[in-house]
């Protein structure tokens, strides 16, 4: 057990000035071809964002949620999300996209699944920027609470780690995993939820600690106590704990199939 939690953080830490490097060039050769080059990584979030608003305060008339603007709500816990749905189809494709590296018998193959991550990360960065200047224009100043978004951050990075070593090793073997998890994001988002506010299901108990099973759900909610709520995670530490159980557990399952196929990617891609 102890091997299955320490052995590949350990590899990763050996391996850390080259994770970075390989994250830096990902993350500029993935637009590297068009005319706009990374400018496409900020538009289409930035569109998604805008049509959702559109939607929901023009079309449907949506007022103040949870006591927030929207707008504000929507941001500050779409961004997290925007991070997770990169981060996971990026990293569940790793294997695929440096195959090339995979054949390498020197090379350590472990390394891919974080790099797209990481590489996820960066866009990331400029969000949680861009949701602050944005909350800040309509009197969300920032506070130390704020500072908990490194916090939510490294949750959601672990999180979505832990998931891509299962499904980078899986996806080698079954494509169709892609597709499955393109339908589950989708639903994900609503889901979570992310654009209605959870508080709405107080008269069906049960149904609301469902919804609050959903990793997802503690991120995004931290992510919005950290930037509108003005509330320490420490008031959420039952489900913090609960988070990380389950983080933990994903981590040394997704770990231990990774080890168990990758004697056989070489052999597959």
């Amino acid at each position: 057990m102890k091997e299955k939690m320490l052995g590949l953080p350990m590899e990763l830490y050996h391996n850390k000035r080259l994770i970075l490097s390989l994250s830096r060039n990902d993350f500029k050769t993935k637009y590297a071809g068009s005319y706009l080059g990374i400018v496409w990584a900020f538009i289409q979030p930035v569109v998604t964002i805008m049509v959702y608003w559109f939607v929901f305060t023009i079309g449907l008339k949506a007022g103040d949620m949870a006591e927030y603007p929207f707008v504000l709500y929507l941001i500050s816990g779409i961004i997290p999300w925007f991070f997770f749905q990169d981060a996971l189809n990026g990293g569940t494709n790793a294997l695929m996209e440096y195959n090339y590296l995979v054949k390498k018998v020197v090379f350590k193959i472990s390394i891919l699944p974080i790099v797209k991550v990481l590489s996820a990360l960066f866009v990331h960065a400029f969000f949680v920027v861009f949701a602050l200047i944005i909350c800040s224009f309509n009197g969300y100043t920032p506070t130390l609470h704020t500072l908990q978004i490194f916090y939510y951050t490294g949750c959601t990075f672990v999180f979505v780690l832990a998931l891509v070593y299962a499904t980078s090793a899986i996806v080698a073997f079954f494509r169709d995993l892609t597709q499955i998890i393109n339908i589950f994001l989708q639903v994900g988002i609503w889901m979570t939820p992310i654009m209605w506010d959870i508080n709405r299901l107080s008269g069906h108990p049960m149904l609301m600690k469902i919804f609050k099973l959903n990793p997802m759900y503690y991120i995004v909610s931290g992510y919005r106590d950290s930037i509108l709520g003005q509330t320490w995670l420490t008031a959420h530490w039952k489900w913090g704990i609960y988070f990380w159980v389950v983080t933990i557990i994903i981590f040394i399952f997704g770990s231990g199939i990774f080890k168990r196929l990758k004697l056989h990617f070489a052999d597959v891609l």
